[in-house]
């Protein structure tokens, strides 16, 4: 698997100073966490699902959840079931999976009593997964942390190899004031017992908003919804520790993708764009509320989040393109990470200071972003990547439609 795979080489070397590294799905837990981008969520009704997977995958999804939660109406929980059955043994005879994964591919139950019973059914098709979500993890009332990480586990005996987890971190335990240090602290010790499954801890903004009868508008952020974002705090405090015990934490959903009447006016600048002569790009990602998305998104990389779930396959290119370590940001790394013995130094754009030690945890996220993701060259935006994302993917979809005809 690869970042940016869509692209020709012509594209690559013009928008790349270094490009994107291959991703070996049998790599370590930080390698893999930093790569999966935008984890795109799909209910396990669709009857289709393997087909989906496969179009995704060459449109450039690098991750994904067939979701039995949430996404799921109580009444067509088995039926659901089923279908993934069905479309997870489909999916393992499909030429793109015969020839090695071309995404990341997760499952998440309701319960791990469900989580065994897929992975009993699915036969072949388990060899298809990476990995399960585990929803509200540690709350009131749900599955404990342990039952959910040794079923995670017997799963991972069933299919020879190791099958990751992904704890959501959703519950009104963590939620409320009163409860959240004990619960997190609580998840911290279950997730140390079993740290070599945890790839990453994921966090459920909807049902946090929930906890207090919010929902975040268009045009607000994550981060604008104060007790929810006061929630986030915590979890990077306790659980995102740059010290060696913390875990990757994935950014939290953007769940909207279409436009609105908009109360306040865009602050997605107009420079980038016009640079790149992509003014109307600009304009289809205002009408479609995407600013919104790329504002969260430098929210999410300023408070130490990375990736994104997503629950629209317009919203990947947008997280990827954000994703890609700038030429700037690669310098400064690069120096802070060959200044030995501490010390600052002004950067190579002359326009901050960088300081060898302090800055060191920071410089390491972004080379690791870096191999995953590339750096882009020194006059390339992220309004160029998601132009060249958007070119190949009409070039991909009018080469199928030919084959098609």
């Amino acid at each position: 698997m690869r970042h940016f795979a869509t692209l020709d080489a012509e594209q690559k070397n013009q928008l790349f100073l270094h490009p994107p590294q291959p991703v070996d799905v049998t790599a370590g837990r930080d390698e893999l966490a930093v790569a999966l981008g935008a984890t795109l969520y799909c209910p396990a009704t669709r009857e289709r699902l393997a087909g989906d997977l496969v179009r995704l995958a060459r449109r450039g999804v690098m991750s994904a959840v067939a979701c039995l939660e949430d996404s799921v109406p109580d009444h067509r929980v088995a039926e659901a079931e089923e279908i993934l059955v069905r479309e997870l043994r489909g999916l393992a005879t499909a030429p793109e999976w015969r020839d090695g994964a071309p995404l990341m591919l997760f499952i998440r139950t309701r319960t791990p009593q469900q989580l065994l019973s897929v992975v009993e059914r699915s036969g072949v098709g388990l060899d298809c997964l990476t990995g399960f979500v585990l929803p509200k993890f540690g709350g009131a009332g749900q599955p404990s942390p342990d039952e959910w990480l040794e079923a995670v586990g017997t799963a991972s005996e069933r299919a020879g190899r190791r099958l990751w987890a992904m704890p959501v971190l959703e519950s009104r335990d963590v939620a409320h004031l009163d409860t959240r240090h004990a619960a997190l602290f609580a998840i911290r010790d279950v997730l140390d017992a079993h740290r070599d499954v945890v790839l990453a801890v994921r966090t459920g903004a909807t049902d946090l908003s929930a906890a207090y009868g919010l929902r975040r508008p268009r045009g607000s952020t994550v981060w604008d919804v104060r007790v929810v974002a006061d929630v986030l705090g915590d979890v990077i405090n306790v659980l995102g520790r740059a010290d060696g015990s913390g875990y990757p934490i994935t950014a939290p959903v953007w769940e909207h993708f279409s436009s609105g009447e908009r109360v306040f006016r865009t602050s997605l600048a107009a420079s980038p764009f016009a640079e790149s002569g992509n003014e109307e790009l600009r304009e289809q990602l205002i009408a479609d509320d995407l600013d919104g998305l790329v504002r969260e998104l430098v929210l999410d990389r300023v408070n130490g989040l990375q990736g994104k779930t997503v629950i629209h396959p317009s919203h990947v290119a947008v997280v990827h393109a954000m994703s890609v370590v700038t030429h700037e940001d690669f310098c400064d790394a690069s120096d802070v990470l060959a200044q030995h013995g501490g010390g600052a130094m002004a950067s190579t754009y002359r326009n901050k200071m960088n300081e060898a030690g302090p800055h060191r945890p920071w410089a390491e996220r972004v080379l690791a972003r870096a191999d995953a993701f590339g750096v882009a060259r020194e006059d390339i935006s992220y309004a160029h990547l998601l132009q060249a994302q958007d070119d190949s993917w009409r070039a991909v979809r009018a080469a199928l439609d030919g084959v098609r005809a």
